[in-house]
């Protein structure tokens, strides 16, 4: 039972850091009907960026506290990675939005074997050592354990969440972006600037994406330059789960898929005395894309929906 529950705490905290790298796929997948990506890679940059901001507070404020670096430092972040995400928009995927959907996709492809590349060079390929910035004291919880930091990323996740469906379902910004993936064409009928939008929906998905590396790479303790990738893989693979496009989907389906993922390479990890857990650890989220895709393509919480002529 001790196993079961900590292997719920492990998949809630990494289901969560899921779900708002999902949430980037599936809100720009629902307005353009395009995967992006690099938005992996937008992850890695946000991760690294406050990576360097921590190290260079650290060494000129040693005094500042732990928690306040952390949120100057992920304030920072979020703002360089929505810039990155908003210039990708605009010169990779704009000129290419009435292209035939192969041109995007492997623009989208490129432009992330660009920016790890282009990371490699600024920050050098090494493994670098996270600041640890919250306490690292474990709390007892019923036999199992959990971080400050893990507490940290599951109640930052429920805000940005909560924040997050406001804005999609009570503010002008959320109706323009409901109206622009119903119909463009009509949605710039009715005063709706459909490339403002696009560009917004952008920001706010390299926004959450940035948070959930910080939180990667606080929970892990290292950043990389092709960090981003398998967290992006992954993530994308929760969308298709959820439905892709669907925001709650694509909430349901990253818990989910961390859930089964820590639960199932947790008891493989117990039965072989923790040989094998974390080498199986990444299977199972591809075993549950093989397996929807299979069964129901379009996802947990997606519809049916026909083409149109």
């Amino acid at each position: 039972m001790e196993i079961l529950l900590q292997q719920i705490i492990n998949g809630l905290v990494l289901g969560s850091m899921y779900a708002l790298i999902a949430l980037g796929y599936t809100m720009v997948y629902g307005i353009i009907n395009l995967i992006n990506f690099a938005h992996g890679e937008v992850l890695m940059v946000g991760a690294l960026t406050s990576w360097s901001i921590i190290v260079k507070m650290q060494e000129s404020l040693p005094w500042m506290p732990g928690w306040i670096v952390l949120i100057i430092a992920m304030v920072i972040s979020c703002v360089v990675a929505a810039a990155l995400n908003f210039v990708i928009e605009k010169v990779a995927y704009r000129p290419l939005r009435n292209s035939p959907k192969l041109a995007p996709l492997i623009t989208a492809i490129g432009m992330s074997i660009l920016l790890q590349t282009l990371a490699m060079i600024i920050w050098k390929p090494n493994y670098k050592p996270y600041p640890t910035l919250l306490p690292a004291a474990p709390i007892n919880v019923a036999g199992a354990v959990i971080t400050p930091t893990q507490i940290m990323i599951l109640g930052l996740t429920a805000v940005s969440l909560a924040i997050l469906m406001y804005l999609v379902n009570y503010t002008k910004l959320g109706r323009a972006m409901r109206a622009t993936s119903e119909n463009p064409r009509v949605a710039a009928l009715m005063g709706v600037r459909p490339d403002t939008v696009i560009s917004a929906t952008f920001v706010i998905g390299a926004v959450l994406a940035t948070i959930a590396g910080v939180m990667y790479a606080s929970n892990y303790g290292t950043v990389q330059h092709t960090m981003g990738f398998l967290p992006g893989l992954k993530a994308f693979t929760a969308a298709v789960f959820g439905g892709i496009g669907n925001l709650a989907g694509a909430v349901v389906g990253g818990i989910l898929l961390g859930l089964i993922e820590s639960i199932g390479s947790g008891y493989i990890g117990a039965a072989t005395g923790g040989v094998l857990g974390s080498q199986y650890s990444d299977i199972f989220a591809f075993i549950v894309l093989i397996g929807m895709l299979t069964l129901r393509p379009a996802g947990l919480l997606g519809e049916r929906v026909a083409d149109r002529a």
